[in-house]
């Protein structure tokens, strides 16, 4: 392999193949990277590129940010602000009060056994897939984690009142459609009227006001679906009531 240049006012410089294996990527990553514009070009000697020591800490800070979960196209937004002079310190951490796990749920692990003895001639192989599908269970082999102890108890209680399982799946289903739509809508007015004010202005009130508004947009989703539940449920009592019809007189 042909050495690295040494450019005494760039510091020293890479062929794109030196480059790759000095951050431990493929070269058609790095050249994937350079199409979705998160690498700047290289310095061009004849039809040679050369990169330096900076391409090089950036192809780290995005392998860094890609273990933590990061997406492509937030990399890339998150670049963009440090080359506009932001402190790439603060920008992450206004992604890190973004992000933060809303779900305080607590998971559980069992075996396949375990939980078909809880829906006893449900758990089939349809029931598993979808339950994954949804994201309710991961399978590693024989065992398989709920994300959540307390929903996976309120299916088990549903199901034990007499409701199959493939309806209580196939209702998580359109409840999950629904709360996308929700979680959609209250980041849409999150983006448009908080964080595109004080992006701009005051990046630490912009972290702490995304602290401040968490719980809200909790308990207004809670409160919210107990009154339409209130609503639905005196609406179903007249309905069994009114096919019931009067009571007999009894002798």
């Amino acid at each position: 392999m042909l050495a690295a240049v040494t450019n005494e006012a760039a510091g020293r410089e890479y062929r794109i193949g030196e480059l790759a294996e000095a951050a431990a990527v493929p070269v058609r990553t790095l050249r994937y990277y350079q199409e979705r514009k998160l690498l700047p070009p290289p310095r061009r000697v004849g039809r040679i590129g050369l990169y330096s020591d900076e391409h090089l800490a950036r192809l780290r800070m995005i392998g860094n940010l890609l273990e933590r979960g990061h997406t492509l196209e937030g990399i890339r937004e998150l670049l963009s602000a440090w080359e506009q002079g932001r402190d790439i310190d603060t920008v992450l951490g206004i992604e890190k009060a973004v992000t933060a796990p809303w779900s305080t749920e607590v998971p559980v692990t069992m075996t396949l056994a375990e939980l078909a003895e809880l829906f006893p001639g449900e758990v089939e192989p349809g029931a598993v897939e979808q339950a994954v599908a949804l994201g309710h269970l991961e399978v590693d082999g024989d065992r398989v984690t709920h994300w959540s102890r307390r929903q996976l108890e309120a299916t088990v209680t549903l199901v034990r009142a007499g409701v199959p399982l493939r309806e209580v799946l196939a209702a998580s289903r359109e409840m999950q459609r629904g709360m996308d739509e929700l979680a959609g809508l209250f980041v849409r007015l999150i983006t448009e009227h908080v964080v595109e004010r004080l992006a701009e202005r005051d990046l630490d009130e912009l972290t702490e006001t995304l602290d401040l508004l968490r719980p809200g947009a909790q308990v207004s989703v809670e409160a919210a679906f107990a009154r339409a539940m209130d609503r639905q449920v005196r609406t179903a009592v007249d309905q069994v009531l009114g096919r019931l019809g009067p009571p007999r007189d009894r002798d």
